[in-house]
Formats: C-alpha cells, sequence, structure tokens
C-alpha cells in the first residue's frame, strides 16, 4: 500500500488517481537553507511515491556533492539540471528577471514552459518567484493578474484563501477572477462539487464594505459560484459556517496570513513559558503532552506549507524561504496533488466557460 500523499488535513492515496507521469522541478537553490533542505525533503518524497520523478536545479558541483553524502540512489528518477545562479531572498525581482536568466529559479520554470516538468517548486524570493513565473509561463488567456492560494487550518479543517499577496490593489473583477480560479482549485483538489465561497470583508451586511467589495460581491451573487456572502476574519481559522474558499486582494489576505502566524507564534511561546515556570507546572506540562502534541501537529504551519500560484499557464508551488526539510516536503507534495489533479487544465477550461456565459448574456 503506498504512502498518502498528505497537504494539511488533505490525505489522498496515489492509487485514487489516474495514473499519469509526475515529474517535479525543484529549486534546489532556493529559500533560506537551499540543498540543505531541499535535498532531504525531495529525497524523502521520492522515497514515498514510486511514481515520481524529479529533477533538481542548481549548481551541480554542489548538488551531486550533497547527493553523495546522502547515500541515496533514484536512478532515473532523480536528475540535476546545472544552473549557474541564484536569485537572492532580498533581490530585486525586476533585476532578477533581467540579470539572472541562469538562475536555478529561472531554469525550473523553463522546464515546466518547456514541457520537461509538470510543476516548479521554490522556496526563493516571492516577488522573483513570481515575476518570474509570469513572464515565463504567461497568463492563461481570460486571467489578468496570478494570485496566491494556501490553505489554513481551521475547526472545520482547513480553508483555502486568496490572494496572500500577489496583488496589493485590486479590481472587483479581479477578485472574480480569484474566485472562479480558487473554486475550481477546490473542486479538484478537496473532490468539493460545490464549493463555498466568501468575500473577506469588516461585516456581513451588505453595507459594509468599500465600493471594491461591494462591486465584487454583485459579480459574485450573479455567477454560477456558490457564493455565500461576506465574510469576517474569524471565518479564515473559526468562523459560525464552514467556507472552502475565502477571497480578499493581496493587501488584506497577506496581512491576515502574517496575523494569524504571529497569533500561533506568540500560542506556542506562552504555552511553553507557561508549563517551564516551575516544577509543579512542568508535571502539568508532562501530563498534558499527548493533548499538546495533537494540538501542535492540527496547526503546524509546516503541514500547510506550500501556496499556488494560480492565473498562469503552468504550475508553480511557492514554499516558505524559511522551511524546514517536513515543511518543503509538504510543498512537494502539494504540487503532486494538483499535477494528478490536472489543475491548471481545469481552471483554463472553467475560465474560458465562464467569459462564454458573459459574451452570451
Amino acid at each position: 500500500m503506498p504512502n498518502p500523499i498528505r497537504f494539511g488535513s488533505l490525505s489522498i492515496t496515489v492509487e485514487s488517481f489516474v495514473s499519469v507521469s509526475l515529474i517535479i522541478s525543484i529549486d534546489a537553490m532556493g529559500g533560506d537553507h537551499g540543498p540543505e533542505v531541499t535535498i532531504p525533503a525531495s529525497l524523502d518524497c521520492l522515497k514515498n511515491n514510486p511514481d515520481l520523478k524529479l529533477i533538481l536545479v542548481g549548481d551541480e558541483t554542489v548538488l551531486k556533492q550533497r547527493l553523495a553524502q546522502s547515500g541515496c540512489d533514484y536512478g532515473d528518477r532523480l536528475s540535476i539540471q546545472h544552473a549557474s545562479e541564484c536569485v537572492g531572498m532580498d533581490e530585486s525581482p525586476s533585476k532578477a528577471l533581467k540579470n539572472k536568466k541562469d538562475s536555478s529559479m529561472r531554469v525550473a520554470i523553463n522546464l515546466v514552459r518547456d514541457g520537461h516538468a509538470q510543476a516548479c517548486v521554490s522556496a526563493g524570493n516571492t516577488g522573483a518567484l513570481m515575476a518570474t513565473a509570469r513572464f515565463v509561463l504567461k497568463m492563461i488567456p481570460g486571467v489578468d493578474r496570478p494570485a496566491i492560494i494556501s490553505t489554513l487550518p481551521s475547526i472545520y479543517g482547513h480553508t483555502h484563501v486568496l490572494d496572500l499577496g500577489a496583488n496589493v490593489d485590486c479590481t472587483a473583477e479581479h477578485l472574480f477572477q480569484f474566485a472562479v480560479m480558487g473554486t475550481e482549485l477546490v473542486k479538484a483538489v478537496e473532490n468539493i462539487e460545490n464549493p463555498k465561497v466568501g468575500l473577506l470583508n469588516i461585516g456581513e451586511e451588505d453595507t459594509k464594505g468599500n465600493e471594491q467589495v461591494k462591486a465584487a460581491a454583485k459579480l459574485l451573487e450573479n455567477s454560477t459560484l456558490n457564493y455565500i456572502g461576506y465574510v469576517e476574519g474569524n471565518s479564515l481559522n473559526a468562523g459560525p459556517v464552514k467556507v472552502d474558499l475565502i477571497v480578499a486582494d493581496g493587501f488584506v489576505g497577506n496581512v491576515a496570513l502574517k496575523s494569524i502566524e504571529g497569533a500561533a507564534k506568540m500560542i506556542g511561546t506562552a504555552l511553553k513559558d507557561a508549563f517551564n515556570k516551575n516544577s509543579m507546572t512542568k508535571l502539568v506540562g508532562l501530563i498534558a503532552y499527548p493533548v499538546l502534541k495533537l494540538f501542535k501537529k492540527r496547526i503546524d504551519p509546516r503541514l500547510y506549507n506550500g501556496a499556488s500560484f494560480l492565473g498562469l499557464r503552468g504550475l508553480v508551488i511557492k514554499s516558505h524561504g524559511g522551511a524546514d526539510e517536513l515543511a518543503f516536503k509538504t510543498a512537494i507534495q502539494l504540487a503532486e496533488v494538483e499535477v494528478k489533479k490536472d489543475v491548471i487544465r481545469k481552471i483554463s477550461e472553467q475560465v474560458q466557460l465562464t467569459l462564454a456565459r458573459r459574451e452570451s448574456a
């Protein structure tokens, strides 16, 4: 029995997919830790999925040395594509796009464009990755801007949220397009026939929100999407009703994401300090350890690592820059799921169908 592909609270066995080839390019030099994290995470994914093939992109000498130290040999399931440059985490996206044409990030994305890989995973500079991916892969016809989507843990399991930072200023039309693309991803990955879509706002009442949000609400109300109305920030994790997809502009979405990450870190630190206060609290902590372990696993951000760039003609997954081995492995597994579920094709078809409906209306 093959190990399941796991992403957050979503667990899918490889047997549940139609058998297709699965080749993913890895920006092995990207992120805060580079090959120290990307290589062991890649090897672990290869171990767990016999149908997976990976292309490690980066400095060939460094990558070969790291692989030799690991002692693992996956034959033709693991290959190296040399890239002489690397994009820094604080490097300007425009300069990286213009001056780093042989970066591990650029070459990994080129492999997707040229059909040698079906997805690219990178922990590199977000701005540079988005700029490069958009330039190389181009946009799906009918989509104005790409959006970043990921999942957040909630009392219902998890919730998909977009945009998480790609677009600071969005029009109502952009938000509507995000909803269309996000819905198709949720339908494909979660096997939900008609995902519930909410629009993030400062209140649930129709009178609240700025003009951009109100206009987006009208577009969603007149669409075929399962739009349930405005939702507030608590719906990201613990709203009164389950929402499968929450739509926001990149400014609001990114602030919400970082706020949740900060709150989770604060809670973890506060719990640790409380249990270490004295010998009595340490004993209580020891007794409560099994429960705390389950709690940590439930909200562990490493199990939700990986954000998809929607709207592009190819699949690109962004890992957190500071991801450890488990977190980067989760991002690769997300790419596996989206390739197997043929997400790009389904989004493209739905966008075209939406355009046709508007023209005939």
